[in-house]
């Protein structure tokens, strides 16, 4: 199914998950979807490794038995950083013979110091080369907090509306910690006449780790509140997973209770956090999604 069809019927609730390393076991993933296919997922993503890595057949594998095996609507990440338009087509080409329809089209990111060499400077373009050449239900990023490398926030919704225009059908939002973000954001985006659903993804933030890693790399703005939970918590592990846990319930609700068309949990293959959340806001999708009907 294609996801953007699954909006017009309820309020989505769908998950990210991404595949074993290289030469690791890759029977945990399975353990992994044994444990999240129970919460009925809208559909689930599946990451990607950057650059044509060596993840991407991985990928390719878990999203068809997503679909195969558990019956779950799949979409597949693909990074075009570095990619080739034949090694693009040549992927696309094993995404379309395992009945991948669904494809989460990315730039990717670039390491430090690095310019790789492809035939996609912008995610837009892989867009239109999915688009010019193949079927598949195209989702895109967006960046509620503006993506670092544009020369501004109305930059950046002249760019978000150029992959929508080139066939992005459904947005997923990249994570942030203050909900206002994502309502300015979703403004600009009805001003610009960008009319595809927008998932909010949500992180779930849990350890110190994954805050730094967060202020490194995406830019996120840590909001007073979530400052005061990490100096209360920082120094408890398991308290700060639970303080971690509530925020994002918090958040997650706020969002459904606005209307927000969807919720996109990163999951980080938690199972047990994925469960904690869902839990706590099943409830509230069945009742939007009663009052989208």
């Amino acid at each position: 199914m294609r996801t953007a069809d699954i909006f017009k019927e309820k309020t989505v609730f769908s998950l990210e998950i991404f595949p074993p390393k290289p030469g690791a076991d890759e029977s945990v993933i399975y353990k992994t979807l044994d444990g999240l296919t129970d919460i009925c997922p809208d559909f689930i993503s599946v990451t990607y490794g950057a650059g044509g890595g060596k993840n991407g057949s991985r990928t390719i594998g878990i999203a068809s038995d997503i679909q195969q095996l558990y019956g779950v609507t799949s979409a597949a990440h693909l990074p075009c950083i570095g990619l080739t338009k034949q090694q693009a087509a040549d992927i696309l080409d094993s995404m379309q013979k395992s009945g991948i329809e669904n494809i989460l089209a990315l730039r990717g990111d670039r390491g430090e110091g690095d310019t790789p060499h492809g035939d996609f400077e912008h995610a837009s373009d892989l867009i239109t080369f999915i688009r010019e050449n193949y079927d598949f239900n195209i989702i895109a990023a967006c960046y509620p907090e503006v993506h670092p490398e544009s020369a501004s926030a109305a930059d950046d919704i002249k760019h978000l509306r150029y992959k929508v225009d080139q066939g992005a059908s459904h947005l997923i939002t990249q994570l942030f910690l203050d909900n206002e973000y994502f309502y300015r954001f979703y403004e600009k985006t009805l001003i610009a006449g960008i009319d595809v659903p927008i998932e909010a993804g949500i992180m779930p933030v849990t350890n110190r780790r994954q805050i730094e890693r967060m202020v490194s790399l995406c830019g996120v703005e840590l909001p007073k509140k979530f400052r005061q939970m990490l100096d209360r918590y920082g120094d408890d592990p398991v308290a700060l997973r639970d303080a971690g846990i509530a925020y994002a319930i918090d958040q997650i609700t706020d969002l459904i209770t606005d209307g927000v068309s969807g919720i996109h949990l990163y999951t980080m293959n938690d199972t047990d956090i994925a469960h904690r959340i869902y839990d706590a806001v099943q409830s509230l999708i069945m009742v939007s999604t009663g009052m989208r009907a």
